[in-house]
């Protein structure tokens, strides 16, 4: 079986927005999520910005005697997993069996985690919450998320690191296309800006130190010294082509290719000559040109990885320009991490979103803050201001501690 695989809804909780409406039309207007950690305080910590969520509320998803029982990586997950099925309309039209979910996080329940540990620390054993294991465990969100929608399916929740959303969507792509499934809810969801995930990821050297929130997450900039921790979830439901048609969807786009790879290098930096980052975006290329896309004749946007970071934006501009070779020239790539800092398992799929929606609209969203360019870094970042461009395809990259590499490639669907 080789079916076509689209997208018949979307749900984003993000720093630029908890709506997709939202955070599309912020991303379009160069719109940045980052600034000073209101959530606790930072006084003690050498980092003290982050892309928080400031719009979302649980109560709007979830029943409240129901909050205190899910963690907030959870929460975020249910939020743009409800926004997406609400806008698809799949679940009247599937059977359950046939609807799956794949829903990951790089890190699951942290605030719980850190909770139980202080009431371990401070009043024993005793008073810890029942709830603590199903409330902390990185599977959670997708289990809650089937429960909801009676989703008997394939339940996959991907751990991959920052690779994990990316990861989520391309599996169930590839669990629909062969056949073993009709409908998935795909993503990826993180809630993991505490003091002790700020420390952790700040004394590794990761994160930048630059407390300018306009000029901190600056990717492919000369000047970037490191990533800006975000939040949120992003949600895609993923459906047969003629489950959808059968149905009259409305249909965002097509994939047509997934790659993934690992670098077998370091745990957590790049391999320096990009082996593994190449090969996964070839990967998907290679898989779209089997669907019909034709890349000399196509023009290109990139969602990149772009964290920010010394390493990963160098390395990742040469898997760009070794995989797409003489199509680099009608190329344009950018970060959208720019703007929402990055948002760790939840970034491929906000990413995702993002890629499609620029397919849809013809726009190509800006990498903002960028000043001084990087002779390593040496492509069309498309610069602080958004550019209209009726791309062809999209290719969307993430890139994960452990060396996860994964690419996708959307097209527009033209009902053809």
């Amino acid at each position: 079986m080789n079916r076509r695989v689209v997208i018949t809804g979307c749900g984003a909780v993000s720093p630029v927005g908890s709506t997709v409406d939202r955070f599309w039309e912020n991303l379009k207007n160069g719109k940045c999520g980052i600034d000073f950690i209101k959530k606790f305080d930072t006084t003690d910590l050498k980092v003290k910005i982050a892309g928080e969520v400031h719009d979302f509320e649980p109560l709007d998803y979830i029943k409240k005697n129901e909050i205190r029982k899910t963690d907030m990586f959870t929460q975020y997950g249910i939020g743009a997993a409800v926004q997406a099925m609400e806008d698809s309309g799949v679940q009247a039209h599937v059977d359950p069996t046939r609807l799956g979910v794949y829903m990951g996080s790089g890190i699951g329940g942290i605030h719980t985690f850190i909770d139980e540990c202080h009431k371990m620390d401070e009043k024993g054993p005793g008073r810890i919450s029942p709830f603590f294991i199903p409330m902390m465990i990185s599977n959670i969100a997708a289990g809650t998320i089937a429960i909801r929608y009676n989703a008997q399916g394939p339940c996959l929740p991907v751990v991959t690191a920052c690779a994990t959303g990316t990861n989520a969507i391309g599996e169930a792509y590839r669990a629909i296309k062969h056949g073993y499934a009709d409908a998935i809810i795909s993503g990826g969801t993180e809630a993991s800006i505490t003091p002790l995930s700020i420390a952790g990821f700040a004394n590794l050297t990761a994160l930048t130190t630059t407390n300018d929130p306009t000029q901190a997450s600056i990717p492919f900039d000369k000047r970037r010294n490191g990533f800006v921790m975000g939040e949120g979830a992003g949600a895609l439901i993923l459906e047969d082509l003629e489950t959808a048609l059968k149905r009259g969807a409305k249909i965002y786009g097509e994939i047509v290719g997934y790659g993934h790879t690992c670098d077998a290098y370091h745990i957590t930096a790049p391999h320096p000559e990009a082996i593994g980052g190449t090969r996964a975006i070839a990967q998907a290329m290679a898989e779209a040109v089997n669907a019909g896309v034709h890349f000399e004749d196509s023009q290109i946007y990139v969602n990149a990885h772009g964290t920010s970071t010394p390493l990963n934006d160098k390395s990742e501009t040469i898997a760009i320009k070794n995989a797409l070779g003489d199509h680099i020239t009608r190329t344009l790539v950018s970060s959208t991490k720019s703007m929402t800092g990055h948002m760790l398992g939840a970034a491929g799929a906000i990413e995702a979103i993002a890629s499609v929606m620029a397919l849809k609209d013809g726009i190509i969203p800006p990498t903002i803050g960028y000043k001084e360019a990087d002779p390593d870094c040496d492509l069309d970042y498309v610069p602080n201001e958004k550019r209209a461009v009726q791309s062809d395809v999209a290719l969307s990259i993430s890139l994960g501690f452990g060396g996860h590499n994964g690419c996708l490639a959307f097209i527009r669907y033209t009902g053809e």
